[in-house]
């Protein structure tokens, strides 16, 4: 069985997850032709929603069998298409921590102008910005699952007051996690902080939207980590542009970020390339599991098996 791993970018899959005995090859790069590069394999093992398996995809790879993705769901693998073609779809284990981690980071970054004062002290430079203090300010989080509360917790050893909002969250939901329900409106107008923990689906798409950002304060940091879908990239581009609005973003609308894009020289942002699960000890589960999948699947025994 030939397995393809794919977008495995820094080329650690076989240093983090056990695949010896198998027929393996890794992708480095992203895929720009799905059809031709993974017509020869049987099984695939995706990074998370990188790469789309919609049911046209699907059809378009005969041989395919098994596909592993990582994490626990994937929006972007259409699992009754894989079903009626019999692909087994597995998925791994995910540590949400590293995300949760990651949103601190980008916000403590850019409240303080870390990347600035590393540049400038690395030029020689001495004291250029002046940062914002975390306690007594208001974080809005916009959605409040696992992620959102891991958020919501970080805070409060801020000594910050959290609102939350999301399609469904009622005042006892979130005063269970120490966090005041508003109304979308007001999170936007309130909060010094937004951030967005809120899955992608069709409903959610496009749910932070330019009226819900020309609502929030001058100055305030808007920190997406969760799916560019949710948010509109361009129109919280344009904020920060202007100097409406400062912006921490790990994940965008094409990636890898195209070398000419205009996001790259965006002024009052702080920018990663989605290494918000991108730890030693994520990759350690994702691809352990992925191995142990593949493995399951050969012995006629799959494991943490998606579709039905």
């Amino acid at each position: 069985m030939r397995i393809a791993i794919l977008d495995d970018f820094q080329d650690v899959s076989r240093e983090y997850g056990d695949f010896s005995g198998l027929d393996v090859t890794v992708f480095t790069e992203p895929l720009t032709d799905v059809a031709a590069q993974l017509a020869e394999f049987d099984g695939v093992v995706a990074m998370r929603e990188r790469t789309r398996f919609p049911a046209d995809v699907l059809r378009s790879l005969p041989r395919l069998r098994l596909l592993v993705s990582t994490g626990r769901r994937n929006a972007a693998i259409d699992l009754d298409a894989a079903s009626e073609l019999g692909i087994t779809v597995c998925h791994t284990g995910y540590r949400p921590a590293a995300a949760a981690e990651h949103t601190w980071a980008l916000i403590l970054a850019a409240l303080r102008h870390v990347p600035t004062e590393d540049a400038n002290v690395r030029a020689g430079r001495w004291q250029s910005t002046v940062g914002a203090e975390l306690e007594g300010a208001v974080l809005g989080l916009v959605g409040l699952g696992n992620l959102g509360k891991r958020v919501a917790r970080v805070a409060a050893a801020f000594g910050m007051d959290v609102i939350a909002w999301s399609s469904n969250l009622d005042a006892e939901r979130a005063a269970e996690a120490g966090v005041t329900a508003v109304t979308k409106q007001e999170l936007f107008a309130r909060a010094d902080v937004v951030t967005i923990h809120y899955v992608l689906s069709e409903r959610s798409r496009g749910i932070v939207g330019a009226e819900d950002i020309a609502r929030m304060k001058p100055g305030a940091l808007l920190v997406n980590t969760s799916r560019s879908g949710v948010l509109d990239t361009p129109a919280a581009a344009a904020a920060a542009r202007r100097g409406d609005i400062r912006l921490a973003l790990d994940v965008f609308d094409v990636e890898p970020l195209p070398a000419d894009d205009p996001i790259r020289d965006l002024p009052n942002s702080v920018l990663t390339g989605h290494v918000g699960y991108v730890t030693e000890q994520q990759y350690r589960l994702f691809y352990a599991d992925a191995a142990e999948d593949v493995r399951a699947y050969l012995a006629g025994a799959p494991v943490r098996v998606m579709n039905p």
